[in-house]
């Protein structure tokens, strides 16, 4: 049957179920082969569109599927701790869910305007390469939200081999060409070039983009499991430093131990004579290093959420820029203050650290750092390299509970992994606290809402991947290239194959 003779309602409830569905391609359900066939199917709608006009709603139905299904743990943060009832939080998890809706919605506006003569060239070079840009402008226009980036849900998969040369996004392009070319299948070419396409991806899964750079060396992250509601309580605050002690006491074999965002609930000022100063000079008679997150600076001026470093390699820190929308920080302060003042969350008017590179020496060797869902941007994870022989990510997804949140943040972290080929570190409060080799996989997992030592063996890496030389240009500049060799072909007059 002829899509474009369907109701126009049943197009869009087909992209919308497309779009659920497609939130089973990503963690922590991981069936990355769902994104391919799900594209299809909107790509198929697209095609034969019941109205002109429809591929904007197809898009929008698609993008409130994917959305609504794959990100509605943010109102466990309002509702649970943002001190505010679950029907405001729902509200507002809506609100956000209709406007990322409209980046694939002008996915499909993009693809009708620019539909030529060649449904070949469409299919193959149009859509992808608009896929990809829209995709790309997601990750930083308004400060970004590149959560659920198709890349991400290839991570298991053979396309993830593209991610040292294109990064999350360029893995996202060749899930869409995929999808493309599942439209032209059973045509000869196109099964060809699709089983092309994916052991291309298979053979750069083989290649090691960079190479040892000195001894390996055993590190331990401390997953407290503080329950959010009690972080930062007065009364808990010895209990919890306690608990950190002790648990880095038990690992005395470790040459680096790291804890996780903002462990120490208090300001450096407040407990630098009482627990830092001492700590920093124990650990430096052990010969060992702790990393640690803390609030620095003045609650009453300027406040930064850190990371510390103490021990052998010396005191060194790293301030967080990439802040959190009105989580912690505040978008056009004048209209969304009485937001957050509503929503009561503690410590929500951070200030961002400065341009610096993200570089702590640990253990010896310079580490990237990065702090809670900053490692959802490739572009700002690579300006630590090539220096940094080793990533280091410290989160808090307790603000999410049980939700998606946490296993699709792990997801993340390991293509920014594969992105740069180095050893990454994930150190969290809840879980899930991992060790990720430079290919992405997972050396050791702890286990969620559990307190836990997680501790294994670290490689550090050097050399440079093309995704660290080119970051997203590379992505954009082909994208940019498939969009003109199309137009081209589409002015050239030429007659459809």
């Amino acid at each position: 049957m002829n899509p474009a003779k369907w109701p126009a309602l049943g197009q869009l409830l087909l992209a919308g179920l497309a779009g659920a569905l497609c939130v089973l391609a990503f963690a922590p359900f991981g069936f990355g082969l769902i994104a391919c066939v799900s594209l299809a199917v909107l790509f198929y709608l697209w095609r034969h569109p019941a109205r002109p006009g429809l591929n904007f709603w197809t898009g929008y139905a698609f993008g409130l599927g994917l959305m609504g299904f794959g990100v509605s743990w943010i109102h466990v943060s309002i509702s649970q701790f943002g001190g505010t009832t679950p029907a405001f939080a729902g509200l507002i998890t809506l609100v956000f869910v209709l406007f990322m809706a409209l980046y694939f919605a002008l996915t499909g506006w993009l693809g009708e305007r620019l539909r030529g003569r060649s449904e070949l060239v469409w299919l193959v070079l149009v859509l992808p390469a608009a896929w990809a840009l829209v995709e790309w402008l997601r990750g930083w226009f308004l400060t970004g939200f590149p959560w659920l980036s198709l890349g991400y849900s290839q991570i298991d998969l053979p396309l993830a081999g593209y991610a040292p040369l294109l990064g999350v996004y360029g893995v996202g392009l060749m899930v869409v060409v995929s999808a493309a070319l599942l439209n032209l299948v059973p045509r000869w070419p196109a099964v060809v070039a699709l089983i092309a396409l994916w052991a291309a991806g298979f053979g750069l899964l083989r290649v090691d983009w960079s190479e040892p750079a000195g001894e390996a060396f055993q590190a331990s992250l401390v997953q407290g499991n503080i329950p959010q509601q009690d972080k930062w309580l007065k009364s808990m605050r010895q209990r919890t430093l306690n608990l950190y002690l002790d648990m880095t006491a038990a690992v005395p074999d470790s040459r680096l131990v790291v804890w996780p965002e903002t462990a120490v609930p208090a300001v450096v000022e407040t407990v630098e004579e009482s627990l830092l100063k001492p700590l920093h000079e124990g650990l430096r008679a052990q010969g060992r290093d702790l990393l640690l997150g803390i609030v620095d600076g003045d609650l009453d001026a300027a406040y930064f959420n850190a990371m510390l470093s103490l021990g052998a390699s010396g005191r060194g820190h790293y301030h967080k820029r990439h802040l959190v929308p009105l989580g912690e920080y505040l978008p056009l302060d004048r209209l969304t203050r009485p937001v957050l003042d509503f929503l009561e969350i503690p410590m929500s008017d951070f200030t961002p650290g400065g341009n610096g590179r993200p570089l702590v020496t640990l253990a010896g060797y310079p580490a990237g750092i990065d702090i809670c869902y900053e490692d959802a941007y490739p572009a700002e994870i690579i300006r630590a390299l090539p220096e940094a022989a080793f990533l280091i990510n410290a989160s808090n997804d307790a603000w999410f509970g049980d939700s998606l949140a946490p296993h699709q943040h792990l997801e993340i972290a390991r293509m920014r992994a594969l992105e740069t080929g180095r050893y990454l570190l994930r150190a969290t409060n809840t879980g899930i606290s991992a060790i990720v080799d430079q290919h992405g996989k997972l050396r050791a997992v702890a286990p969620q809402f559990e307190r836990a030592t997680l501790t294994g063996e670290v490689r550090p890496r050097r050399g440079s991947t093309p995704f660290v030389r080119w970051g997203n240009v590379a992505l954009v500049t082909l994208a940019g290239l498939m969009l003109l060799g199309a137009l081209l072909r589409h002015w050239s007059g030429q007659r459809p194959r």
